[in-house]
């Protein structure tokens, strides 16, 4: 079952439901939708093959916009179930680092709430240097205060055998590549974003998502996202924010 709950969930939260699908032989489905944009897809499978030998460092940039209306009357905005800006808009994005680069052994980060106040109950903007465990390193700059609509979704990676940015407002172009030996081309167009009329969110691949439940469930196939991962993924902004400061 797919379900999206407006929860500020915890690393215990996901152990727990970790430990009662095991026990109780259920799969859990984490939707991980930005997995699936044809740019990602590519980087990832060329990470996987050595293309682009030991990673350096990554830049993540997640530049949106989220205005007042966004959190009236909603669970938006609220600490308890909602969690932080890293959790409710920028999950997706932290999960492609884990998924591409491996995890995350330290945390540094800057906070502030610049243009949210008595709005939302936690930062609007963010500055996080990582540490991997792999050795490499990467910078998340990150913000909803891009002015009136969302300005980028970008990844940039520089390895040993190249260098790559993955942008867009979503992560859903390829936007500069320069490789030994190797190019990617003809990538397929990805589907458009998710237009929810005042807003628009991130890449509208849950049709993937759907098909790759059915075809785990009917023909044994591999998860593209595990529980694992998410639990990962939650791990990682909760070191973010055990070691941010707020200005």
């Amino acid at each position: 079952m797919l379900v999206e709950k407006p929860m500020a969930i915890t690393v215990e939260d996901c152990e727990a439901m970790l430990e009662a699908a095991n026990a109780n032989k259920k799969l859990l489905f984490p939707i991980k939708q930005n997995r699936y944009n044809p740019p990602v897809a590519a980087v990832k499978e060329a990470i996987d093959k050595g293309i682009l030998g030991k990673i350096y460092s990554l830049q993540l940039s997640c530049f949106w916009n989220r205005d007042a209306a966004y959190y009236a009357n909603s669970w938006k905005g609220s600490k308890d179930l909602d969690g932080g800006t890293l959790f409710t808009q920028f999950s997706h994005f932290i999960d492609l680092l884990y998924w591409l680069n491996g995890d995350v052994n330290k945390a540094f980060a800057i906070t502030n709430n610049y243009s949210h106040e008595n709005i939302i109950e936690f930062e609007d903007t963010g500055v996080v240097a990582l540490s991997f465990t792999n050795g490499s390193i990467a910078t998340i700059n990150y913000t909803v205060n891009s002015h009136a609509k969302n300005m980028e979704g970008s990844l940039t990676i520089f390895a040993e055998k190249g260098t790559v940015k993955i942008g867009g407002q979503y992560l859903n172009e390829l936007e500069y590549q320069s490789i030994e030996g190797f190019k990617f081309e003809n990538l397929p167009k990805g589907n458009i974003a998710n237009n929810y009329g005042t807003y628009v969110g991130s890449m509208s691949n849950h049709d993937k998502v759907y098909e790759n439940v059915i075809d785990v469930l009917q023909n044994g196939a591999t998860m593209t996202t595990s529980a694992f991962d998410a639990l990962k993924t939650v791990e990682i902004i909760k070191k973010i924010y055990d070691a941010s400061k707020e200005l």
